[in-house]
């Protein structure tokens, strides 16, 4: 249970990050609606340029700003993380649909840092500390429903196997560094 709590910890801290830097970026977006020009304080550079990225139509991708949508995961996300800090008992379906939502929000955010990449041309660092926070909340998320001794599928056990031998750790760098040489790569090489 000790191994858990560490899990749901890293959960917390994951959704903290993605929440507090969808905030951010929300406030940017409004600040940046009041006044088109307005200069951003996330604007760092030519490259991580929050005010190209969110006047870029695929910020608003279902008609209003993505992060009202990373906020509302982000915090259902949190809640799962707090709750399971306290030992409370909860159902294993609730978990694996956290995962889903998870994986489903870390494809998002996969899909929307190579269209900022490629298409907006800019990278926005609040969408940067959310997809790192989602790392972290599919990692914890991952090791926590494999812990089931329960597990009667040959393929749950494979995963758990591997698991065990810390190769999700070795996908969740893997990705990071993946995403971080493409950006690297496009915008300075």
């Amino acid at each position: 249970m000790k191994k858990d709590r560490v899990y749901y910890l890293v959960a917390t801290i994951g959704a903290s990050m993605g929440l507090v830097a969808a905030f951010m970026q929300t406030l940017e977006k409004l600040a940046s609606l009041e006044n088109k020009g307005a200069a951003l304080p996330c604007n760092l550079s030519s490259v991580f340029n929050c005010s190209i990225v969110l006047n870029a139509p695929q910020s608003s991708l279902f008609g209003f700003p993505n992060s009202l949508i990373c906020i509302t995961i982000f915090t259902f996300l949190l809640a799962i993380g707090i709750v399971g800090l306290t030992q409370s008992n909860m159902a294993k379906k609730l978990l694996y649909g956290a995962q889903m939502l998870a994986f489903f929000m870390l494809l998002f955010a996969l899909w929307f840092l190579l269209t900022s990449t490629y298409s907006i041309g800019a990278i926005c660092i609040f969408c940067l500390i959310c997809f790192s926070g989602l790392l972290l909340i599919n990692g914890a998320f991952w090791r926590l429903n494999l812990s089931d001794p329960q597990a009667n599928s040959t393929f749950l056990k494979t995963l758990q196997k591997m698991t065990e031998k810390n190769f999700d750790i070795v996908l969740w760098i893997s990705l990071a560094v993946l995403m971080a040489a493409i950006i690297i790569q496009h915008f300075y090489i």
